[in-house]
C-alpha cells in the first residue's frame, strides 16, 4: 500500500463528476487500499478518490473511534436507494479543505447499495456519524464539498483562506504528519 497526496481546494479536480467503476478489479483493489492508508494516516474518518485525484466512483470510510476496532468500508458506484425524512446536522470537515469546519443538515439515516472490495454487490443501512459521512463522500463524487451546503459567504471566505494558503504555499498544520 502506498500514501496518496491528497489535493486540496480550490483545486478544479475536486469540482468533476467521477465516472463509475466497470467492476472492483485488482487496479481499484488497490486504489481502495491506498485511499484507506491514505485516511488513517491523515488522520480522517472518510475519503473520495478524486480526493486523490482518481476521477471515479470509489469512497473509503471507517467512522470507528479511538479505542475501538477498525471497521472500513470500501465503496465502489455508491448510490443512495432511500433517504429518511428527517434530517441531522453534523460539523463537517474535510481532508481536501483542511482546518476548516461548518455545519451542514443532511438526511439522519440512509440506505447505500455499492460494490464492495470483492466486486460483491451490498446494501447498508446507516444513520448517524456514518450516514453523514458516506453522505459526504458521495459528495465529491459528484463535484460536491461540504462548503457548498453553506451559505454563499461563509463557502467563499473559506476558499479564499485556502487559496491564500496555498499561493503562499504554506504548509498546514493537517499534513504535517503526510
Amino acid at each position: 500500500m502506498a500514501l496518496l497526496p491528497i489535493i486540496t481546494a480550490p483545486d478544479p479536480r475536486l469540482k468533476k463528476v467521477c465516472a463509475p467503476v466497470e467492476a472492483v478489479d485488482d487496479e481499484i483493489r488497490r486504489l481502495m487500499d491506498d485511499m484507506l492508508e491514505t485516511m488513517y494516516n491523515a488522520p480522517g474518518i472518510g475519503l473520495a478518490a478524486p480526493q486523490v485525484g482518481v476521477l471515479k466512483r470509489v469512497i473509503v470510510v471507517d467512522v470507528a473511534g479511538e479505542g475501538e476496532e477498525k471497521a472500513p468500508l470500501y465503496m465502489a458506484n455508491p448510490e443512495l436507494t432511500w433517504v429518511s425524512d428527517e434530517d441531522s446536522s453534523y460539523e463537517e470537515g474535510c481532508l481536501s479543505l483542511p482546518e476548516h469546519y461548518g455545519d451542514v443538515v443532511r438526511p439522519a439515516a440512509i440506505t447505500v447499495r455499492y460494490l464492495d472490495h470483492e466486486n460483491e454487490i451490498r446494501e447498508l443501512q446507516a444513520e448517524g456519524l456514518l450516514a453523514t459521512c458516506i453522505q459526504h463522500e458521495m459528495d465529491h463524487l459528484e463535484g460536491i464539498l461540504f462548503v457548498d451546503h453553506m451559505t454563499a459567504l461563509k463557502r467563499n471566505m473559506i476558499l479564499r483562506k485556502l487559496l491564500k494558503a496555498k499561493k503562499a504555499d504554506k504548509p498546514l498544520a493537517s499534513y504535517a504528519t503526510a
